[in-house]
């Protein structure tokens, strides 16, 4: 329920970015591209995954797809490394990708996402640690066991907001799948879009 609430909320901010060509950067076995490629007036989407087998799986679900729509292309293909033919996309989406990388690699993921490929609008969620508890996750333990980090919500704003300073880009947050009076949502979303375009 979770997943498909966090999926249904990136899906509504692409598309009223006005968005017609879409990067999906860890895009897993193609949740989030299969449901982009349903949005009108959405041409090209490309899906980045390191992980080969869930990239396999992602494109045997691409061949059941109607004809017709958007083009994907998938790649294997690493996150920290900017790739001159990623440039100039209108959107790139982070679903839930963060916090499995190591800390170093944030800053490689900052360089390459904002500082190269420069996408217009950039959506990246996260876990809100805060909310752990409604999940019943033990103070002690992280959600998954692949994640490095879980940020609060204030955490995930300094980073936000720091990034939007050093790259030219306006930050906005928001919380996700569902809203708890204290504690907000089980997961956090922020919209950056860069200083150059148009609000």
């Amino acid at each position: 329920m979770l997943h498909e609430d966090r999926l249904a909320a990136v899906v509504a901010v692409v598309a009223g970015t006005g968005a017609r060509t879409v990067l999906d950067l860890g895009c897993g076995e193609g949740d989030l591209v299969l449901r982009l490629a349903a949005i009108p007036g959405i041409d090209r989407i490309t899906g980045i995954e390191l992980d080969a087998e869930r990239l396999r799986r992602a494109q045997a679900r691409l061949t059941d797809r109607p004809s017709g729509g958007a083009r994907v292309q998938l790649a294997c293909a690493s996150l920290t490394q900017a790739h001159p033919n990623l440039a100039g996309y209108d959107c790139a989406c982070l679903v839930e990708v963060i916090e499995h990388l190591p800390a170093a690699d944030i800053n490689r993921l900052e360089r390459a996402v904002f500082g190269r490929m420069r996408p217009r609008h950039v959506i990246v969620t996260t876990p809100n640690a805060e909310y752990n508890p409604v999940l019943g996750v033990p103070p002690h333990r992280f959600r998954h066991p692949g994640h490095h980090f879980e940020w609060d919500r204030a955490r995930f704003a300094r980073w936000g907001r720091g990034v939007a300073a050093r790259t030219g880009y306006e930050v906005t947050f928001r919380d996700i799948c569902g809203a708890h009076p204290g504690l907000g949502g089980a997961s956090q979303m922020a919209v950056f879009r860069r200083a150059d375009q148009p609000p």
